[in-house]
């Protein structure tokens, strides 16, 4: 069952990604997911990205907390148009929870993930309701507290806006997160199709 709801939102996500310009995740931004979390009972970081067209830059700060095989968190921020507008306050939550654990049969991990998000400012308010699956491996180096994750996150991105419009974005996460230490953690991700630009995010793990 868990393999059969895995599947099918991996298939939509990824049949769907010549869709025109959209959205992102929860706030707009690239910040993608790994299928757990680096932390064993909460994290709090602060994240900067480049989305892309139409903004310079967006810096976020987050808290998550976990337990067991689910976890949630809180961010929020700003994004700075390119141009003279102003700068944009973003606000969001997100949920993950494991839906798969590799074996001799699928070398992967994988989790759903759930969201909902606010951009607001100058122009259209904007919803963001991001839904999908990530998929990756953990690795430990040998002798050191370092792992890394490499993991792909296909997103379905429903958008509504104030003014009564509503469109559908969709995007491929691609990323990986690493853990130096027992207490400091940082991440890379990059989007592909309606969400293209990097983000970089550091973080401190208990």
């Amino acid at each position: 069952m868990r393999r059969s709801l895995f599947g099918g939102l991996l298939v939509a996500a990824l049949v769907a990604l010549s869709a025109n310009e959209s959205a992102a995740q929860e706030t707009g931004t690239p910040m993608f997911k790994a299928p757990y979390r680096a932390f064993t009972n909460n994290e709090f970081g602060a994240a900067f990205s480049d989305p892309g067209t139409g903004v310079s830059f967006a810096i976020e700060g987050f808290y998550s907390y976990g337990r067991g095989t689910n976890d949630f968190g809180l961010r929020a921020g700003f994004a700075d148009p390119e141009g003279a507008g102003d700068s944009r306050i973003l606000l969001g939550g997100n949920f993950r929870t494991r839906v798969l654990s590799y074996s001799e049969s699928f070398p992967l991990d994988g989790a759903l993930t759930v969201g909902a998000g606010l951009n607001l400012g100058d122009g259209d308010d904007l919803i963001y309701l991001p839904l999908g699956v990530t998929l990756g491996r953990r690795f430990e180096l040998e002798g050191s507290q370092t792992t890394f994750t490499p993991y792909v996150h296909p997103v379905i991105v429903p958008v509504l806006g104030a003014s009564g419009g509503s469109d559908v974005g969709f995007a491929l996460g691609l990323g990986v997160d690493l853990r130096f230490s027992r207490n400091l953690a940082a991440r890379v991700s990059g989007g592909l199709g309606d969400l293209e630009g990097v983000g970089i995010a550091l973080t401190y793990v208990r």
